[in-house]
């Protein structure tokens, strides 16, 4: 067996890849906990705050779909021995993405109040999102920043050093949470949701500022774009329209489920959100092993060993089930408490109980299509993901929210929809890989 494959150097990848990607659900899951538990006006603040993080994820999923190219192209330049070839890659499509957020922070700001009405926010609710998100997103630039360093760090199979800075990043947000939101007696007053917005941005800046330093300091990749633009920028800029098309679908699908859940009440969204928080974690937590089969299947493929990308399928398949299945234990075992973490308000429990055996029955579906994912991000093949989830979200989800919604599941129709939706994203993946690649392993 190949050790470049083995289940210690996967995990070894994987783990510190792990820790890197919840950093961001975890900055979203802090604010929801601590949000929710304020004194003032928590369902409301609990709401503002899924729906901005909807929004929010939908710009950084969009843009920051770098990580995914830049880690691709880097590994397979890596995998053939020819990285000088794209060396100046990396701070050039920096350039490019860092530039395009300040165009959506100027083009997004005036208009928060128009944008989140279109997510069903009103009043009370409708004024704290937009106090929230116009404080967050100047944390958006950060973000990005910190997102394509992970992937050039990714691209060079070093998941160390994005482990260090979300960590700190992390820690530095659940802090700052503590000590903005509910201030300390005679030095800092309370600031509600206001802190929560604070926290974050602090954060965002530690972990770009944290980020570079560690890139200029342990590789020989530069920071300062240089032109004319490399060889690899047009393929670069496919590769990032494709997965562009493909984060809209992603966004549709998280923009109606947020619009319908808003649309049946404040508990509701609240509730929602709590949910949400927690799929997304388990996406990310799962993202690791993605992340990993991202890193090496771009090597395999850039080497040309197709034999043992086809032996490290089969292994994070196997890998991706048993942490599907353990989440979803783990879930169950603590199904009262986590909800309690997240609010007292037994309206929002309440409804909050009713789904999320849903959230914990699809995890090892969502296992599956975020593994197939990160692989063929890594073979650089974003043409296919994007027509997978633009099928998966117009034929599949859209149609089948819609039918419960009639039906008045609710929250219920929304995340019976999102399993659906999942199945539809992992099969085809899973029949392209196994049709395109098991013939070229046996010739190998």
């Amino acid at each position: 067996m190949n050790k470049n494959i083995s289940l210690k150097y996967i995990n070894k990848l994987a783990v510190p890849a792990l820790i890197a990607g919840i950093s961001e659900p975890i900055l979203s899951i802090t604010d929801t906990a601590i949000v929710g538990n304020v004194d003032v006006n928590p369902v409301e603040s609990l709401a503002a705050v899924g729906i901005v993080g909807t929004f929010l994820s939908m710009l950084i999923w969009i843009l920051g779909q770098t990580r995914s190219a830049i880690s691709a192209i880097v590994s397979q330049y890596l995998g053939a021995d020819n990285l000088n070839a794209v060396k100046n890659l990396p701070a050039q499509a920096i350039f490019i993405v860092t530039s395009l957020s300040l165009f959506i922070i100027a083009s997004t700001y005036p208009f928060a109040s128009e944008i989140f009405k279109l997510y069903n926010a009103s009043n009370l609710i409708l004024e704290y999102s937009v106090l929230y998100y116009k404080i967050r997103v100047f944390g958006f630039p950060f973000t990005l920043f910190t997102i394509a360093v992970f992937g050039t760090f990714r691209g060079l199979q070093n998941t160390y050093h994005p482990m260090i800075v979300a960590i700190i990043g992390a820690a530095t947000n659940i802090v700052l949470d503590f000590v903005l939101v509910y201030g300390i007696s005679g030095y800092i007053a309370p600031m509600n949701i206001e802190g929560a917005a604070y926290a974050s941005v602090t954060a965002q800046i530690l972990m770009a500022l944290f980020s570079g330093y560690f890139l200029l300091k342990k590789t020989n990749i530069p920071l300062l774009p240089t032109f004319p633009f490399n060889k690899e920028i047009k393929r670069f800029i496919g590769m990032i329209f494709n997965l562009f098309i493909r984060t809209l679908a992603l966004n549709i699908t998280l923009y109606f489920a947020t619009r319908f859940a808003t649309g049946y009440g404040k508990n509701y969204i609240a509730a929602y959100t709590i949910a949400i928080n927690l799929w997304f974690l388990g996406a990310f937590i799962i993202d690791g092993y993605a992340g990993a089969g991202n890193i090496m299947s771009g090597r395999l493929f850039g080497a040309k060993n197709y034999k043992d990308l086809v032996n490290l399928n089969k292994k994070l398949i196997k890998i991706g089930l048993v942490v599907g299945c353990a989440l979803t234990l783990v879930g169950f075992i603590i199904y009262k408490p986590i909800g309690l973490l997240f609010t007292k308000e037994p309206e929002v429990l309440e409804r909050f109980y009713n789904v999320f055996w849903i959230v914990l029955i699809m995890q090892p579906i969502c296992a599956i299509a975020f593994i197939f994912d990160g692989i063929f991000k890594g073979l650089g093949k974003m043409g296919t993901l994007r027509n997978v989830l633009l099928l998966a979200t117009f034929l599949v989800f859209i149609p089948i929210l819609y039918g419960l919604d009639h039906l008045d599941f609710k929250l219920n129709g929304i995340f019976i929809a999102l399993t659906f939706w999942m199945i539809a994203r992992a099969l085809p993946l899973l029949i392209n890989f196994r049709k395109q690649f098991i013939p070229l392993a046996k010739n190998n």
